[in-house]
């Protein structure tokens, strides 16, 4: 590596909106965030599923396919 060409490599505290918290390294001290994987709805368990199956079909009806 190269000398004195790199961003300093510090801790660096991320904040949530949900108020969740955690340390990382990054080359800012402090990043704000929208969303974590505290609060997204994949980790939480509370996705939904989209019916997938009846725009298939949609498609099939509309372009006369079997």
């Amino acid at each position: 590596m190269k000398k004195e060409i790199h961003p300093d490599y510090k801790t660096c505290v991320v904040t949530c909106a949900c108020g969740n918290h955690f340390e990382t390294k990054s080359n800012v001290e402090t990043m704000k965030i929208d969303i974590c994987s505290e609060c997204h709805p994949f980790f939480t368990g509370e996705q939904k599923i989209v019916d997938a199956a009846g725009r298939v079909e949609k498609f099939k009806a509309r372009y006369a396919m079997k």
